[in-house]
Order: C-alpha cells, then structure tokens, then sequence
C-alpha cells in the first residue's frame, strides 16, 4: 500500500487560472496584513489550538516571523504590494521570543525556536548583532541528540548555510562544516535495515524516522546544499548512502514509489503510511532534489516514481498547507519540473494549487477567518500560489530565507 485512501480526496477539476492564483494570493496577504492584532499576533486559528485569542508563537513554522518574513518575500519579489513593512516588525519579534519562548525554554531549533526567528531577522535586516546571535546560536545546538531537522543540527545548519551564501565569510562555511562532522558521525549503518539511517532520541521515544520533518530525508538535506563543500571522497559517499536508503526502504507500485514513516513499520497493528511532507514521497523529492541529475539512474528513477505516487495519492484532506497539506505535496512537483524540465511537473503542481486555492476558501468559510502560520497555513500557501506562476521551487524557510 502506498498511502491510505482516506487522507486524501479527489482533485478538483478547475483549470489552472494564472489570474485566479494570482487574485487568490494577493486576497491571502491582504488577509494577513489586515488580520493582524494591535499586540502584534494573529488571531489562533481552531486547527491549530484554542480559537479566539491571539496565537503566541514567534517561530518560523507557525509563529510571527514565518509570517511575517512570508509577507517580505512576497513584497520583496513583487507578488504584492502591502500597506506596511514587515521588517519593522521582526527584531520586536526576536524580543517577545527571548521574554516568552514557544516551547518554554529559548532553544536554537531552526523552524521551532531562536535560531530561525534569529535568520529572519537577519534576511530582512542585515543586522549585524543577529548575524552574531545567529552564529553562537547554530554553534550551540551542534551536539543536540534529536539528530533530525526540527531540533538538532540538520535543521540549525541550514541557517549557516544560508549565511555562508550571502556574506561568503570564512566563519559560516566553518561552522557548516563542524555540523557536518557531527551529523556524518552520526550516521550509522543499520544491518536490520541494510542502509545508513540517523537515530533519533525525542519526545520520550528513540526511532528510526525517514521523512523530511525529523528523519533521514531532512537529515540528508543540509548535506546535498553544501556537497560542494565535502571532500571528493566523502561526497561520493553521501550520493551512495542516499540511493542505498531510498531503494532498501522504499515502497513500490506499479512505477510509483513512497516510504513508511520509520524502520519500525510494519508493527503490530498495523502502521501508518503517509504522503505528505514530514513523511512519504513529497518530502523525499524536495529533500533530494539536490542530488546531482544524471550521477544515478537508480536515483532518478526513485524520484520520478516519489512523484507518480504523489500524483496518485491526491491532494490531502488535512487543508492546504506545507507541512503536511497539499501545497507541500505540490512542491514536489515544481522541485520534479525544476529537475527534469518536463512540463507535466508544472501541470501537476499547478493542478494542486487550483486545489489548494479551493481548500483555503472552504476552510476560511467554515471557520470565519484564515490560518495566519507560515507551515500549516495560508503565509505557506500564498508562497506556493507564487512559485506555481513563476515555474519557481525554492520550498519556504528552507530553500529560500
């Protein structure tokens, strides 16, 4: 089985409608620029918590500065044009962290905590004490034990990453690299599974995940951006392990391809099988889509077949969004266009955007108002709308800041 039948529905049948996408994604911002309350949050949304009162998070994947560095991007690019600068609003955003951190605890986790709210404020600012923040923050979270991207150093080093690729500073490339000592080190073959997996060791559980929210998809990730950076030797390693992983625990049918969340499916029971971007096939695409073209058949084949299954999952019921939505799915579409050039990839993510748009509608009726998150809602899906129109794959917040 490839996915469950009952997580996804039927694709709509409207016809891809540049202008109609564009109109959708122009009526998002607006929404979130006008929604947005004097104390600087916007109003939870019931999918997401208690409805009614503001939300607190500051994160990049469901708080202020995804939002708010959503909106930038969107202006900054000219998909919109919005009545105030969000930039003047993102270092507050890195002050209300420090005085109430989502979690807690202020912890440098990249999507969940301060180093991307820290990225953000950087991208839109320049400023200099964030770029150091930002620096002592990433070093910090080297040695996490989580070993996935949400937590640990996979995550935390995409932001030097990014750094490294603006300022071009000795500094981040260095500090890249020390992640990749630590995350390599980690990388243990498991002979049960016949392949090299990371263990993770969170929220009172040690597994074995796959996907790209926590597990070998996301680990892999930060390792393909910076292949350059890698010795001839231990690049041509990272290229072997990935095709290694993704034929010993792939899911086959007919041609299409997806993967059980972690080794520890089958279970008893019975397990689930999921297609969406924190685990299955779409994140696997826009994981390894880095991968060079050409250096494997083996592996080119496993991504187009990720995208076949994605196509014949459906969009998923659980809304439109990144994380596990269908503008999510939808990116490994363009991220398969991107790679191959074939235009059946933009179709199909364009297919999915019609649908998402539609999704995001029936949902704002339901509920009277928007899903104002950069990863479960309409900041993610208003991104997506923009990169359908302009053949464009950078998945938010990680390809691009």
């Amino acid at each position: 089985m490839l996915f469950e039948a009952d997580r996804h529905e039927a694709l709509c049948d409207t016809a891809w409608d540049a202008t109609g996408a564009r109109a959708a994604l122009v009526s998002i911002a607006r929404d979130i620029e006008q929604s947005r309350l004097a104390e600087g949050h916007w109003p939870a949304h019931p999918l997401d918590g208690d409805s009614g009162v503001p939300r607190t998070e500051k994160s990049l994947y469901a708080g202020i500065a995804g939002v708010l560095w959503a909106l930038w991007t969107l202006q900054r690019e000219g998909a919109v044009s919005l009545a105030t600068d969000p930039a003047e609003s993102i270092e507050q955003t890195h002050a209300a962290y420090l005085a109430d951190p989502d979690t807690g605890s202020v912890v440098p986790s990249y999507l969940l905590g301060e180093a991307g709210v820290l990225l953000a404020s950087w991208r839109m600012t320049g400023s200099g004490a964030a770029a150091d923040r930002l620096y002592a923050s990433i070093e910090s979270n080297i040695g996490n034990p989580t070993n996935e991207s949400l937590w640990a150093a996979p995550g935390t080093m995409v932001a030097s990453w990014h750094l490294w690729q603006a300022t071009a500073e000795d500094r981040w490339r260095d500090l890249f690299l020390a992640n990749v000592e630590q995350v390599w080190r980690t990388w243990l073959f498991d002979a049960k599974a016949g392949c090299h997996l990371w263990t993770q060791d969170m929220y009172g559980k040690v597994v074995q995940y796959l996907g790209a929210g926590h597990g070998f998809a996301g680990n892999v990730y930060p390792l393909l951006k910076g292949a350059a950076l890698l010795d001839d030797a231990r690049r041509e390693t990272l290229h072997a392990r990935c095709v290694e992983t993704l034929r010993a625990l792939a899911i086959t049918e007919d041609g299409a391809v997806n993967w059980p969340p972690g080794t520890y499916v089958p279970r008893p029971g019975g397990a689930k099988i999921l297609m969406q971007w924190c685990h299955g096939a779409p994140g696997m695409v826009t994981a390894l889509a880095d991968f060079p073209r050409g250096h494997s058949a083996e592996m080119d084949a496993i991504l187009i077949g990720a995208g076949h299954a994605v196509w014949r999952a459906g969009p998923l019921t659980k809304g439109c969004g990144v994380c596990h939505g269908t503008a999510g799915n939808g990116y490994a579409f363009l991220k398969l266009h991107q790679r191959t050039g074939d235009p059946l990839w933009l179709d199909r993510a364009r297919a999915f955007a019609m649908h998402a748009i539609a999704q995001s509608e029936q949902t704002r009726r339901q509920y009277g108002q928007g899903r104002y998150t950069l990863w479960t809602g309409d900041a993610g899906l208003a991104l997506y709308l923009w990169h359908c129109l302009e053949g464009k794959s950078a998945l938010p917040a990680l390809d691009a800041v």
